[in-house]
């Protein structure tokens, strides 16, 4: 029997609860025990532009979505238009039979540029531009089934039935009545959906209540009247400590366990979601409950929140700070500041499409070169990259470790894709993560200079000096932002300076030798073809040599860069040794890791797959890229294009 592979789209303006209706869907599905992965794509004003959310689900484990649907649902007339054309052969669309005679011109938040193209392809149909056309061509074309629906009747037969005449007019439950309608439709069991929509409103319990009833009433609906589904979804064995979780909170919830007591935000998209997140759940030490992430403060800009991190992180307080690529750029100069003074701060860079403001609310891996060498002057720094969601939780703990062990600021490159992400994955492990405050001092013993013989920025073996917390006793430095003797006083001696500069260097070779290889860079498996890769673009590429393998018989391997500065440049070369063919596959125009892999080995990439849309890559982009790689008919570089 063939095992459940089925996506579903929900889409509608920007804030009449897209991102609830898929919250809905998922919950229900992962609590079936089907695995789920899900991406939210919106734009980046507050309301009425389009937004959709596409959620995969399988009885089998996924990373990744595909190109196509098996069930478009929508309650605007935006959703149809752009996204018929992605259902797949004998899929189905669930809309509002108000639509049917909306026409491209009574859409006015659709950009020119999608118009026009759209209007060529419906007019090479010899058709006008209006819902119905499109449905028409999905019908005719690839079979699609159309289920036409009149929402507003459902809510008003509901509020006949219940006596709420509010209800008649409640078009902001478009949402629910459309996830329910497809719950319906996919046979998904009704008590399910009842109770994530329960979960979902659950701070306010007459909302709740409201909603559950015009979940009801639709599934019902969709039971008595929609016929021939797409796909069943009755359910499935549950994998024992599964989680659903939201990007974001594998990385916030790492903070917690990591012992982080210090975090600086400036609100930008995609990295606020993440503070907003740890200040909800902050414990303030009340009942002797063990404190999580004490201290979240929003600052009056980037610069502020960079100063404050570095600020706490000198008392010995374990500090972070969230941001993005516009943020991260102004942070750059006072990280130059935690490098001459070895600060141990973690900055989580949550990429996303530039230059300038760019693409503020879409994915990118474009500031992997900007991270390895923000800042001016030479100092050491780690830049570190997460694949995945349940990686994110645990890659969090070691970077603080790192910056703790060494001495030195580490950059924590997530994006855009990872942060939206709805996925189920492995229940994160707390007993895994272990705290290493590296040199870290409790106490100082003897006196200081003018009584003893401290020196913060000793000259020292391993290069990592004895670190003092500001106040304690006998402990006493220097901070500037010139260059210092040991005690931290301001030097422009030559012969010094190299000594200095030598010593905080030799941090980067040190970080090589210590930091265990699996954790510097992943095989996956070294075939003929194998890909390198690094962040996010994990996923799409696992599930497509999957693909690849099972559909073609072609294997291909995958080597994921974890640790990017310094570069693993002999363990990795190690690892391609077997390589013929190197592909890079990254979320960028030059291909930024493929210039590191090339400057550190000496081995150049011999393709390219890269995506700069703005938008996630699918498995099925890539799948298509590496098996015309594999056949010999890709040119050196593929550029990904899916995506409304």
């Amino acid at each position: 029997m063939a095992g459940v592979d089925f996506s579903w789209l929900i889409g509608g303006p920007q804030g009449s609860g897209v991102e609830s209706g898929a919250n809905i869907f998922s919950r229900a599905c992962a609590r079936l025990g089907y695995q789920v992965f899900g991406k939210r794509e919106f734009y980046s004003n507050i309301k009425g532009e389009h937004s959709y959310f596409v959620v995969r689900v399988s009885d089998s484990r996924i990373a990744s979505n595909v190109n196509d649907v098996d069930l478009l649902t929508s309650f605007d007339a935006e959703t149809i238009f752009r996204h018929y054309g992605e259902v797949r052969q004998s899929g189905a669309i669930i809309y509002d039979s108000g639509l049917e005679d909306v026409t491209t011109a009574q859409v006015p938040a659709m950009d020119d540029q999608y118009r026009e193209r759209l209007h060529a392809e419906i007019s090479s149909r010899g058709k006008p531009p209006t819902i119905r056309s499109v449905l028409e061509i999905a019908g005719g074309e690839r079979d699609v089934r159309l289920h036409s629906v009149p929402f507003r009747d459902i809510l008003a037969r509901l509020a006949e039935e219940t006596g709420n005449p509010r209800l008649k007019g409640m078009v902001r439950m478009f949402n629910v009545v459309g996830v329910s309608l497809s719950c319906g439709l996919l046979g998904l069991p009704r008590g399910e959906l009842l109770r994530s929509v329960g979960d979902i409103f659950s701070r306010k319990p007459r909302v709740a209540e409201l909603n559950m009833a015009v979940a009801g009433h639709s599934y019902d609906f969709a039971g008595s009247r929609l016929r021939d589904p797409p796909s069943r979804l009755p359910g499935t064995r549950r994998r024992e400590g599964t989680i659903l979780v939201q990007g974001y909170e594998g990385t916030a919830l790492g903070k917690m366990v990591s012992g982080c007591r210090f975090q600086s935000y400036y609100p930008i998209t995609p990295a606020s979601d993440e503070s907003v997140y740890l200040e909800s759940h902050e414990i303030l030490d009340v009942d002797g409950r063990e404190p999580g992430c004490t201290a979240v403060t929003q600052t009056e800009d980037e610069i502020s929140a960079i100063g404050m991190m570095i600020g706490a992180a000198l008392t010995g307080t374990r500090s972070s700070t969230s941001t993005s690529g516009p943020g991260f750029a102004l942070m750059a100069e006072a990280l130059g500041w935690a490098g001459i003074n070895e600060v141990p701060v973690v900055i989580t860079l949550y990429q996303r499409s530039g230059p300038s403001t760019g693409l503020p609310t879409r994915h990118g891996q474009d500031d992997l070169l900007f991270a390895v060498h923000a800042g001016h002057g030479e100092f050491p720094r780690l830049v570190y990259a997460s694949g995945d969601v349940e990686e994110s939780f645990y890659d969090t703990a070691r970077c603080f470790n790192y910056s703790d062990v060494f001495q030195v600021p580490v950059i924590h490159m997530m994006d855009k894709f990872l942060a939206s992400s709805v996925v189920t994955c492995r229940r994160f492990d707390p007993g895994q993560v272990r705290i290493e405050r590296g040199k870290l001092l409790d106490s100082v013993g003897g006196g200081g200079e003018g009584g003893g013989g401290y020196r913060r920025f000793a000259l020292t073996e391993d290069g990592v000096s004895p670190r003092s917390r500001l106040g304690m006793d006998g402990g006493v430095f220097w901070n500037t932002g010139d260059e210092s003797d040991e005690f931290g006083h301001i030097t422009e001696d030559p012969v010094l300076r190299v000594r200095m500069m030598d010593k905080r260097m030799s941090r980067l070779d040190l970080a090589l030798e210590r930091i265990p290889p699996g954790e510097q860079a992943v095989s996956h498996g070294v075939e003929e073809i194998t890909v390198i890769s690094w962040g996010s673009s994990k996923g799409p590429i696992t599930d497509a040599i999957g693909m690849l393998l099972r559909e073609d018989g072609i294997r291909v391997g995958f080597v994921q860069v974890k640790l990017l500065h310094p570069f693993p440049a002999a363990l990795v070369s190690s690892m391609l040794s077997g390589a013929r063919t190197i592909v890079d596959v990254e979320a960028n125009h030059t291909g930024q890791l493929a210039k590191i892999f090339r400057q550190n080995t000496g081995r150049d990439v011999d393709h390219y797959v890269l995506k700069y849309t703005g938008r996630g890559m699918t498995s099925t982009e890539v799948y298509d890229s590496l098996k015309r790689i594999a056949s010999g008919e890709a040119g050196r570089r593929e550029v990904l294009v899916h995506g409304a």
